[in-house]
């Protein structure tokens, strides 16, 4: 009868200290300071961040989770005046709510070479911080005189807008 048990006691034995392992029970398995300092890591990052910790589920779709302060704002003049001065480039993307205009190659009015171009408009403020542009040609990047000219086109246009809207 001791024969029998012994198998048991020792299977039995193993279990419970696999279990403890896993749960962090005795610390048999916890991987020792760097898995510490790791853990600690972790928890400034989530902190950082300003996350609870607590996972998240289908049902925070219908409510509202996020703090208030980190809405994206994007200013609606530089948006338009965007989309107007690259009307010549067939938009791929298109995200009104982070300001993320993405476009494919194409050639401007009067002009032999193709262009592709990436606009971010990240501040809700009609001044030229608020606005990222990005041209690529079919060989590379744009020269800085052309993003500049862009640029300027744009900020230029967005003045317009919001000067007819104040008149109206």
């Amino acid at each position: 009868m001791r024969l029998i048990q012994a198998p048991r006691a020792v299977a039995l034995s193993g279990l419970i200290l696999t279990l403890a392992g896993c749960g962090g029970g005795f610390g048999f398995f916890e991987g020792g300071e760097r898995s510490r300092a790791e853990g600690a890591q972790e928890t400034q990052a989530l902190e950082r961040i300003g996350t609870s910790g607590r996972q998240s589920t289908v049902w925070d779709l219908f409510t509202n989770v996020d703090p208030p302060n980190t809405t994206v704002e994007v200013n609606r003049y530089i948006w338009n005046a965007a989309l107007e001065v690259l009307d010549f480039l067939p938009v791929q993307t298109v995200d009104p709510f982070s300001g993320v205009i993405v476009t494919g190659f194409g050639t401007p009015p009067g002009g032999g070479r193709a262009y592709r171009a990436a606009v971010l408009v990240n501040d809700p403020a009609l001044d030229a911080r608020s606005l990222n542009v990005a041209i690529m040609t079919q060989g590379g990047p744009a020269s800085r005189e052309t993003v500049r000219a862009v640029e300027d086109a744009i900020l230029t246009r967005a003045r317009q807008l919001r000067i007819r809207d104040r008149n109206l």
